[in-house]
């Protein structure tokens, strides 16, 4: 086995290469979802059963149609804060509120309704993942470390707060909060609603990172220190959690990591992302600030 050795011998599996980074820097994105009731236009009419039934029938006739995308079309990034140098909140918009077991779907008058997806996108939580048997049937011991940091809450609270004041802003009719609704408001009753309702957003990464420092399991190229012909080809790889959703840079590094393997010359840069490899950063980042910050317990209204 690679792991860390301890974990191993205590397992009963041979130890091939002794590797206490396997397992450790486990992150994830967090998620959580504004309800609202809206006078008109939004999908929620289509989920009705026979609809669904037509949506399903036309894309697989056709492959157009509602049934040809996810719905998330469209979204944003924003940074909460002054001193925050990279956006650090992630906004997805869905024309329905539903939940993700596509069953709950919220009563408003109208029989409209929209939702918008709210995460921090760099927690500084660190969980981890280990081996529970040396039966590769037995599910690993997980633990994501979830809210273990107390910035997480801070963050999340500027984030409910900015998600609901941006949605204010909405030049829409008839436009109500549902859920968690107007009595969530103060730092405590926000907790209590990013308590029970937090999920994933299906984005684990970090456990077999990459790096060149004696903690990494793999170096720049996927192979495993330590071991010959291994390489890790995944999202274990990231050192940090990016910032934003992990397909798009998954599969870049599947892009590059397999012209590594098979010996092809990596393309040339692009000019222009060479000039700005960290793209757009405000150059007041550290002190610029929102001329109206949000509502706080601090900063009522």
């Amino acid at each position: 086995g690679v792991g860390p050795a301890d974990l191993l011998e205590s397992l009963g599996v041979d130890v091939v290469v002794a590797a206490d980074g396997v397992g450790s820097n486990l992150q994830d994105h967090l998620e959580f979802y504004f309800q609202f009731a809206v006078a008109s236009g939004s999908l929620a009419p289509y989920l009705a059963p026979w609809r669904k039934l037509l949506i399903g029938l036309r894309w697989l006739l056709r492959r157009d149609g509602l049934g040809a995308t996810n719905h998330f079309e469209a979204g944003g990034f924003v940074r909460s804060a002054a001193g925050k140098e990279y956006p650090d909140v992630q906004f997805h918009f869905l024309p329905v509120a539903v939940s993700y077991d596509g069953v709950t779907v919220p009563h408003t008058a109208s029989g409209h309704s929209f939702q918008l997806h709210v995460g921090c996108n760099r927690s500084k939580a660190r969980g981890a993942v280990a081996a529970a048997s040396p039966d590769v049937e037995t599910a690993p011991a997980v633990d994501f470390a979830y809210m273990s940091h107390d910035d997480d809450w801070t963050d999340y609270r500027a984030a409910l707060r900015l998600a609901r004041e941006l949605v204010g802003h909405m030049d829409l009719e008839g436009v109500e909060e549902v859920t968690p609704g107007a009595s969530c408001a103060t730092d405590e009753q926000i907790d209590a609603y990013l308590r029970e309702h937090l999920e994933s957003a299906y984005h684990p990464c970090g456990t077999c990172r990459m790096g060149d420092d004696a903690g990494a399991v793999c170096d720049a190229e996927g192979r495993v220190v330590g071991a010959e012909g291994l390489r890790v080809v995944d999202a274990s790889l990231f050192p940090s959690i990016t910032n934003g959703n992990l397909n798009a840079p998954t599969i870049m590094v599947a892009e590059k990591l397999s012209d590594a393997i098979l010996g092809n010359a990596p393309p040339p840069p692009v000019a222009h992302a060479m000039d700005h490899p960290r793209g757009h950063v405000d150059p007041k980042w550290a002190t610029r600030q929102r001329e109206k910050p949000f509502y706080t317990d601090a900063n009522p209204p």
